[in-house]
């Protein structure tokens, strides 16, 4: 061998030891959640990996895109933010490609600021709080509607009713201050402000003292902005204090898991929605969504959480068809940016290169005393 050949072959192997792993892993796309899978939150990171996992596995079995699978590398943050923070950075640290499916306004925020600095693309957080679609990031892709689009939707069908007393229990964090804002930004316009507020703390149920300042003031209405388990033991408590007035959820409740908390005491709770409804086939991704599930087992039922999760996950996969057979983080979020006006199965998807929400869609449903979901 002689020294130019060497040369050349010690560089060649440099180069390959500075890769990243997804990009030495022939035939494989490696992608990174955290999400809550133990603790009062974990239904919602169950059922949306479920979602996704249900997307890529029959993907997978087709060939995957361009000649890749997908694969998703998983860690529990019980829906904390330093754990979050914690999961991220050894998610980066391994070289995931990218980033899908996280759950929560908290833990997105702590996970943020290393997205930026990674410059790793982060594609449809289970939020839909302002802080992190304000400052744009080149990096996150929003695929859901925001919480000002969704208490906006439940404050204007409440006016409309001529209910006008509105109050908001919500988690004293991130998440739930979003959803106050949301509520307060609504109601301005109308010269209306909310009558009571009340609060809970992440991952409780200590809901005795938001019971004691929201239902003396007799509200038409409560709007709840946390997570399914402190949600219903509000309800639960506020009613044996005697308040009968509407309860409405944003969606990041968790809709199924509020109804499978509540059982019959869930009649006539309002949850507005983002996603389209899962459990009938009046749409094409409806349709589509129900037949992957049902293919996926009997331990796979349809929910809004688990269609979240599947949407994100077919939408992320168009996006790496058109990036092509050697897609990079960079070419990933310019062929993300290039998926414009389009229809999956009746769910419009509208990015472009200066804005990263695909939709501002939210519809309302109903939960029934037998435990279904209704529109």
């Amino acid at each position: 061998m002689n020294r130019r050949h060497a040369i050349k072959r010690v560089a060649a192997a440099a180069a390959t030891v500075a890769l990243p792993a997804w990009a030495q892993t022939t035939g494989r796309i490696i992608l990174g959640q955290s999400a809550a899978f133990t603790g009062p939150a974990a239904q919602l990171g169950i059922q949306m990996n479920k979602g996704a996992k249900i997307f890529f596995d029959q993907l997978n079995a087709s060939g995957g895109v361009n000649g890749h699978t997908i694969e998703m590398r998983t860690l529990d943050d019980g829906y904390e933010p330093d754990r979050c923070k914690a999961n991220t950075e050894k998610l980066i640290k391994d070289e995931v490609f990218a980033l899908l499916g996280y759950v929560g306004t908290p833990t997105c925020v702590a996970a943020l600021p290393l997205v930026n600095d990674a410059k790793i693309p982060f594609f449809g957080p289970f939020t839909g709080a302002e802080v992190l679609r304000d400052p744009f990031s080149k990096w996150v892709f929003h695929l859901r509607a925001s919480y000002y689009d969704e208490t906006g939707l439940i404050v204007k069908q409440l006016t409309s009713l001529g209910l006008k007393k509105i109050a908001v229990f919500y988690q004293d964090d991130s998440y739930g201050k979003a959803g106050l804002e949301g509520v307060k930004r609504a109601l301005k316009p109308l010269g209306l402000e909310p009558v009571a507020l009340g609060t809970v703390q992440r991952n409780t149920v200590d809901v005795a003292k938001a019971v004691s300042e929201i239902v003396p003031k007799l509200p038409d209405a409560v709007v709840q902005i946390s997570a399914y388990k402190s949600c219903a033991a509000f309800i639960r408590e506020a009613r044996k204090a005697g308040y009968g007035g509407t309860f409405f959820n944003v969606s990041f409740v968790g809709t199924q898991a509020l109804a499978d908390e509540l059982g019959r005491e869930g009649r006539g709770i309002m949850v507005s929605q983002v996603m389209p409804f899962p459990f009938s086939t009046t749409t094409q991704i409806s349709r589509e969504y129900l037949d992957a599930v049902g293919r996926a087992g009997a331990d796979t039922v349809p929910n809004y959480s688990s269609m979240e999760g599947y949407l994100s996950a077919k939408v992320f996969a168009e996006g790496l068809r058109r990036a092509g057979r050697n897609a990079s983080r960079d070419s990933l979020v310019t062929a993300l940016e290039s998926i414009s006006n389009a229809n999956f199965g009746g769910f419009r998807v509208d990015f472009n290169t200066r804005d990263h929400v695909a939709s501002h869609f939210v519809d309302l449903s109903m939960l029934t005393e037998d435990g279904k979901v209704r529109r």
